[in-house]
């Protein structure tokens, strides 16, 4: 990789990490105690996790880890708009989500 790429590589991931932080952080306090957004929050931490910690035991699951965080990202938004309140910080959020699944397709094509 040259500079550039890797400087590119490197704020791409700075991104997704920023974004999967931003919407964890946002579900967890959300209507706290709330189990269902605690939960919410916290599966979006696991999955970051599991994207970008480096364990090597693990890094063979990348891909699966990068999809499964698209498919979680779409799905919370598909629900929000099925049950979710009109509030602005969920409008918020759901900029955040659309965001994040394009820096994770970005990736994900990247990677192949």
């Amino acid at each position: 990789m040259t500079t550039t790429q890797t400087t590119t590589h490197n704020a791409l991931r700075a991104g997704i990490v920023g974004l999967t932080l931003a919407t964890a952080l946002i579900h967890l306090q959300l209507n706290f105690p709330d189990p269902v957004f605690i939960l919410n929050g916290l599966g979006y931490l696991a999955l970051l996790v599991a994207l970008f910690v480096p364990i090597p035991r693990i890094q063979r699951y990348r891909r699966i880890a990068r999809w499964a965080l698209i498919g979680y990202t779409a799905l919370t938004i598909l629900l929000w708009i099925i049950v979710g309140a009109r509030t602005p910080i969920g409008y918020v959020d759901k900029i955040i989500e659309v965001a994040l699944i394009a820096l994770l397709l970005l990736d994900a094509r990247r990677s192949n």
